[in-house]
């Protein structure tokens, strides 16, 4: 279900600071990370962060919003939306 079917519209964003932190809100599932790929699924496409020693530092499922620092190299969407439930969504079931 889109944040727009459930009754509002979370606007996505990319905050890149200094190449290190990394705020984007308009999150709707993490699909995988480690510390050198995050992957993660926007009403806009599939966004997938590369880079080194990568960390999410803070999420927030329920407001869409997420944080990630570390050497920040890359950032590069695809339009893929997601197939099936997302890493967070198969953890707290």
């Amino acid at each position: 279900m889109t944040e727009e079917k459930k009754g509002f519209n979370i606007p996505h964003n990319c905050i890149l600071e200094d190449r290190r932190i990394l705020s984007i809100s308009g999150v709707s599932d993490v699909d995988s990370f480690d510390e050198q790929t995050v992957t993660v699924f926007t009403d806009l496409g599939e966004l997938t962060i590369k880079g080194h020693e990568l960390h999410i530092t803070r999420l927030s499922v329920d407001v869409g919003e997420l944080v990630v620092e570390g050497k920040i190299q890359a950032l590069s969407y695809t339009d893929a939306q997601p197939k099936s439930a997302g890493f967070l969504s198969k953890v707290f079931r």
